[in-house]
């Protein structure tokens, strides 16, 4: 490390945990992250405040001023603009040392050879369809899913990585087996959402995307962990394998 990388991640380094291999580590992974909203602002700046060697962004998007409640790495100036290229300038403001990659579409064609160059997916969409296309690509290529959903007041988090214990981790479709009616899916365009749940739920999926980098903790695998913020409340359940589960089939 240079000598600016040793003071900008000196409190890393001071880490038993981490140390000086744990950032060399980090410096040089490479995290897929799906969503550049209310999620993904949070996951982008933690990540790229770590030091994260690249970060791949993915979202088709622009910025909007309805963003700014909770989308916290974009500010006014940037409405109108690629959410992508508007998270890639934030990136390069806060740390130079992270190099960007902007993926605007991803698709069921293109998801297994995007997802196949990093080393972890995050996702924090709010379309089911495209996880189980995010979800099949991280199964096919053995990369560890973290997946993160908010409600308004509410939120979920959950590690995937079905291909380490086959017919006991689960993947995502073992949570979902298929797409809720449209009356039961939440949507925060139509019923709102506090933008802190999103900052929430977004740094915890950055702290497990850390601790799955580094080999650190307990992994969130086989358990799905639910935050209820009125309430002031946070839970884990166990989760296991559905053996039924079409995603996981390749597995067996």
């Amino acid at each position: 490390m240079t000598p600016e990388q040793r003071e900008r991640y000196a409190r890393h380094i001071l880490l038993r945990e981490v140390g000086g291999q744990g950032q060399q580590k980090l410096m040089q992974a490479r995290v897929l992250i799906i969503g550049a909203g209310g999620l993904g602002a949070p996951i982008l700046q933690y990540l790229a405040g770590a030091g994260v060697g690249t970060l791949g962004i993915a979202d088709d998007d622009n910025v909007s001023l309805s963003n700014l409640q909770r989308q916290i790495i974009f500010h006014t100036d940037d409405i109108g603009r690629a959410k992508t290229q508007s998270a890639a300038d934030f990136i390069a403001r806060l740390n130079p040392n992270v190099a960007v990659a902007q993926h605007p579409r991803i698709t069921a064609d293109n998801a297994r050879e995007i997802v196949a160059g990093y080393d972890i997916v995050v996702e924090g969409v709010d379309n089911f369809a495209a996880r189980y296309i995010f979800n099949r690509a991280c199964i096919a290529e053995r990369k560890p899913l973290i997946s993160a959903a908010v409600g308004r007041f509410e939120g979920q988090l959950a590690t995937f990585k079905p291909f380490e214990m086959p017919g006991v981790l689960p993947c995502y479709r073992c949570l979902v087996p298929e797409e809720p009616p449209r009356d039961e899916q939440i949507n925060c365009a139509e019923e709102g959402v506090l933008g802190a749940v999103t900052g929430v739920l977004g740094t915890l999926a950055a702290m497990e995307t850390l601790k799955e980098l580094l080999s650190v903790g307990e992994s969130l695998a086989g358990r799905v962990m639910i935050y209820d913020g009125l309430a002031a409340a946070l839970r884990t359940v166990r989760l296991r394998a559905d053996p039924d589960c079409p995603d996981c089939s390749a597995l067996r």
